[in-house]
């Protein structure tokens, strides 16, 4: 069985381009049905599409916050497609606040654009439970978000902080033979 094209997806940041690109259809397909289709077809698939997307949603989070941890090298959706990473940089400082607010910018819009179509579609305890499930997902979302930038401003603290004591515990001689 050749498997092929399957392999092209073993990359961390390919596998979630193709996420994000699902994730982006459903949602514009969601908006679509909920602005455009009527009766109970459009309300039932905007809310379908919807739940779908907040789903992908949260699995991605969760996805990227077990690859944070293992130490990979994806730097965020917008890195990838274009492809932006500094391969030269060699030492961070601090919280990933880039990525941070890149990632609330995105939940904030997504919020919106879903809440002010929930708006329109939806009425009564239909739509306050659409802005409890909405408001929901995207917490999760930046909490998530906000552990793996947490994540990786402490491993590269605690990779600083190896190789301080590393180079204080090294002999003199040692030291003086690395420098040349």
């Amino acid at each position: 069985m050749n498997l092929g094209h399957v392999a092209r997806l073993e990359a961390f940041g390919k596998r979630s381009l193709v996420t994000h690109a699902i994730m982006a259809l459903s949602f514009a397909g969601a908006i679509t049905a909920g602005l455009f289709v009527e009766g109970q077809l459009g309300l039932v698939s905007f809310v379908a599409l919807l739940n779908f997307t907040a789903g992908v949603w949260i699995a991605q989070s969760i996805h990227s916050l077990g690859h944070g941890s293992a130490g990979g090298d994806y730097n965020g959706i917008l890195n990838e497609i274009v492809d932006l990473t500094d391969t030269t940089a060699t030492e961070h400082r601090g919280l990933d606040t880039g990525r941070l607010a890149r990632l609330f910018t995105l939940i904030a819009a997504v919020t919106a654009v879903s809440l002010l179509t929930s708006a329109q579609v939806l009425e009564g305890t239909l739509f306050s439970i659409a802005v409890v499930a909405v408001g929901s997902v995207a917490l999760v979302t930046a909490i998530v978000g906000f552990l793996i930038a947490l994540g990786t401003s402490y491993d590269e603290s605690m990779e600083r902080w190896t190789a301080e004591i590393d180079r204080q515990e090294a002999p003199r001689g040692e030291l003086a033979d690395n420098r040349k």
